[in-house]
């Protein structure tokens, strides 16, 4: 049986989807980016996504993908597929914390949940509703297309051993993890990825935060900042947006709607495992190559950190309804979630690493 065969067969058994006919022509998807092309992980892992979406339509969506500053810029992408110039972007929805600071959540928020987490709250925990919701404010709809894990403190040019180190500083860390940085006196600015090596050797900035070791190593900040902070309080977790023309969107057959979901679905579980399977190589490589010196927050850091959040989440609370119900809604979930993930996954693992030594 040909696989168009096959598909139609299981969509008599779904019943509710269908594949295209023959004479059915493509639809065009027009993907915009906010990572260069060829950008290592995240850019690597959009194209990826583009070229999966193409394979899996056979033929019935014309894919068409453009790496930031192809079509527009970096940070460009959300008014391009929100006014229908285009038809979907990927990227961090915190990035647009300046049209709604609601949008934080659906990327990653200060002392918030990991990756496995944010995973459930938004596929099994009424997320995705919230998503769509906020999105739905602005002509989009968004689905996960890729995940990090736990994001790296950063890359610093000098060592940060108090609260008082980060007055004057000047720090790349968008979303609410830079208005933490503010509070504690820091100036923070938001720069898309292919913007920040350039910023930080030339000192207009004098740190960055970017991923984790297996992107960073290949983004050469080391040649700037040699001290790199392990997990930082900015971003836990969550995941990345393929924000799509909420319009277009609707205008798809329930089979096209589930190959883009199938797709997504699938490279935000590629990019996390990824991450996971490289970061622990590129680590001991910036360090044996490069010479970095990897660091920890001490204690009086993270409670400066936890007291300037609070601050933040308050302030983000204030800004709508909407704003209060998805912190309302993610706070809760996140209380029951990692409650449960430190009694069981915690214990585990911090165990397991005393009794094998890895700690």
């Amino acid at each position: 049986m040909d696989r168009r065969k096959f598909l139609g067969a299981a969509a008599v058994g779904a019943g509710a989807l269908a594949t295209p006919s023959v004479a059915q022509s493509a639809k065009t998807l027009t993907i915009v980016s906010t990572w260069p092309r060829d950008f290592p992980g995240l850019g690597v892992s959009a194209q990826r996504l583009a070229a999966r979406i193409a394979q899996m339509s056979d033929g019935a969506l014309n894919v068409e993908y453009f790496a930031a500053g192809e079509r527009v810029g970096a940070f460009d992408v959300f008014d391009e597929v929100a006014s229908g110039n285009s038809q979907a972007y990927v990227a961090a929805d915190y990035y647009w914390v300046g049209k709604h600071p609601g949008f934080a959540y659906f990327t990653s928020v200060p002392f918030g949940m990991t990756t496995v987490e944010w995973n459930a709250w938004i596929k099994f925990a009424d997320g995705q509703a919230l998503w769509d919701e906020i999105s739905g404010e602005f002509g989009l709809k968004a689905l996960m297309c890729g995940a990090t894990g736990t994001q790296a403190g950063g890359w610093f040019n000098k060592e940060i051993e108090s609260p008082d180190d980060f007055k004057g500083l000047k720090m790349r860390m968008p979303g609410l993890g830079g208005q933490v940085l503010s509070k504690l006196g820091a100036s923070t600015v938001s720069l898309p990825g292919g913007q920040i090596y350039e910023n930080l050797v030339s000192g207009a900035i004098d740190a960055t935060e970017w991923v984790g070791p297996y992107n960073d190593f290949f983004m050469k900040f080391y040649e700037a900042a040699k001290f790199y902070y392990t997990g930082g309080m900015h971003e836990p977790g969550g995941g990345l947006a393929f924000g799509m023309n909420a319009s277009w969107w609707g205008s798809l057959s329930n089979w096209e709607k589930a190959i883009i979901e199938a797709a997504c679905n699938e490279e935000h579980a590629a990019q996390f495992e990824e991450a996971v399977a490289n970061n622990g190589t590129y680590l001991k490589r910036l360090v044996d190559e490069q010479g970095v010196q990897v660091r920890a927050f001490n204690d009086d850091i993270w409670d400066s950190f936890g007291e300037a959040s609070a601050e933040v989440f308050e302030e983000t609370r204030d800004h709508s309804p909407l704003a209060a119900g998805i912190d309302d809604a993610f706070q809760g979930k996140l209380r029951e979630i990692g409650g449960m993930m430190a009694a069981f996954e915690g214990t585990f693992v911090n165990q397991r690493n005393r009794v094998l030594g890895l700690i």
